[in-house]
């Protein structure tokens, strides 16, 4: 017999317990146990797209109409990334997309699974007006999103709405259907704003707090009201930004919590980080309480910092999306991401380790990316992550380990 711990909490304090379990003390379980309660591990990364071009090889396509100025069916964006690419797979089963990241998130069994899910979930045909692009997945290939182990998806961004209120609607109705959580868009500015509760086998609750900013292409129309659905909107250049998330913070947050902001912020190209990004990130960790902050809407990886010992990812890059073929700003090499694999220490929320697994988007999967290419993703964020006292070391299997100087 062994005894197994368990978080409880006694005026006020968190204390371990104990609870006898039926184990040999040399089980495998029992160090597992022992592991998974000194540390939070997390999964984070940037856009994943899966309408449009990708929705179409998936087990249920959906209607492929488009409403785009060069482009008026979905299907043809599979027949461009297969001119670049190869025959890509149709009716694909709902793991394929993931291609290599299932094998690397089953070795690395994060606590939190995150990603910003950039496509609306649902059947609605009537696209929002006087948008140039409208992202759209058959609801039935929600699996696609089950497969991973979803934890919970970023809904505050830039093509939640694409199909109007109906849309996000049923986009926020099948994830729940799927039993999984969304965060930054709802029927009305308070489950907008409400955030995602995740508890971890340590015992700690990492709640996640989503928003869309207008840099990233957020119209300020789809802003949630007392009596009207929409996403979170935060204008980080806004003197009362962080303010507005230290309210929304100290409002839930317990004792024992960690927090996650995630902001779907600035353009879609280039290294440059925005003044008001980094005060703002800044802020949220000193006055907020922000934990992690979980910046996307880059197309490629920007640089990352780790300020007072709190992670902040300025943009994490696209995941997954139907651009293969597309020509354009390859200098930035956009089919190039990372898989954000960081352990916290649960009792401060400080980074204690992250790993950087280098992918490459081909045949609309998740495929690990060659030597060269990791190669190529160190050198870039060596040198972006330069004037923030970051860097990172290729390690034997291609994964990169960061670096950071206390700030």
């Amino acid at each position: 017999m062994i005894r197994r711990r368990f978080l409880m909490q006694a005026g006020g304090a968190m204390l371990w317990g104990f609870a006898a379990d039926a184990v040999p003390e040399s089980s495998d379980i029992t160090g597992t146990l022992r592991e998974d309660a000194c540390r939070v591990k997390l999964f984070l990364c940037g856009d994943v797209m899966t309408g449009r071009g990708i929705d179409q090889i998936l087990a249920h396509p959906g209607n492929p109409r488009l409403f785009e100025r060069y482009m008026d069916s979905a299907r043809e964006y599979v027949e461009i990334a297969e001119r670049a690419s190869g025959v890509i797979p149709r009716r694909v089963g709902p793991d394929y997309i993931w291609g290599d990241a299932l094998a690397e998130l089953e070795r690395a069994r994060p606590d939190v699974r995150l990603v910003n899910l950039e496509t609306a979930v649902t059947t609605a045909g009537d696209a929002w007006p006087g948008k140039g692009i409208h992202y759209r997945m058959q609801p039935a290939n929600v699996q696609c999103l089950v497969a991973a182990k979803i934890d919970c998806c970023v809904l505050a961004n830039n093509h939640v709405l694409d199909w109007g209120y109906d849309g996000l609607e049923e986009t926020i109705a099948t994830l729940r259907a799927a039993r999984i959580r969304s965060v930054g868009a709802g029927t009305n500015a308070a489950q907008a704003a409400a955030p995602a509760a995740i508890d971890t086998l340590s015992g700690v609750r990492v709640l996640v707090f989503a928003y869309g900013s207008p840099s990233a292409g957020v119209p300020m129309a789809w802003a949630a009201r007392t009596r009207r659905a929409g996403v979170n909107v935060l204008d980080e250049s806004a003197p009362d930004a962080a303010e507005h998330v230290a309210r929304d913070v100290r409002a839930l947050k317990q004792p024992g919590d960690l927090v996650i902001a995630s902001i779907h912020w600035g353009g879609n190209w280039g290294y440059d980080v925005p003044r008001e990004h980094r005060q703002l990130a800044h802020r949220l960790i000193d006055e907020a309480g922000v934990d992690v902050v979980h910046g996307h809407s880059s197309h490629h990886p920007r640089p990352i910092e780790v300020y007072r010992d709190k992670l902040i990812l300025y943009g994490c890059g696209d995941f997954l999306n139907d651009y293969e073929g597309i020509r354009g700003n390859e200098s930035f090499r956009p089919e190039l991401s990372l898989m954000y694999l960081s352990e916290l220490d649960p009792a401060s929320g400080r980074l204690r380790s992250l790993t950087l697994i280098p992918t490459c988007i081909r045949r609309f999967r998740v495929n690990r990316a060659s030597a060269l290419d990791a190669t190529w993703l160190r050198d870039m964020l060596n040198r972006e992550g330069r004037r923030f006292g970051t860097s990172v070391e290729l390690q034997t299997g291609g994964a990169l380990e960061l670096r950071w100087s206390f700030r």
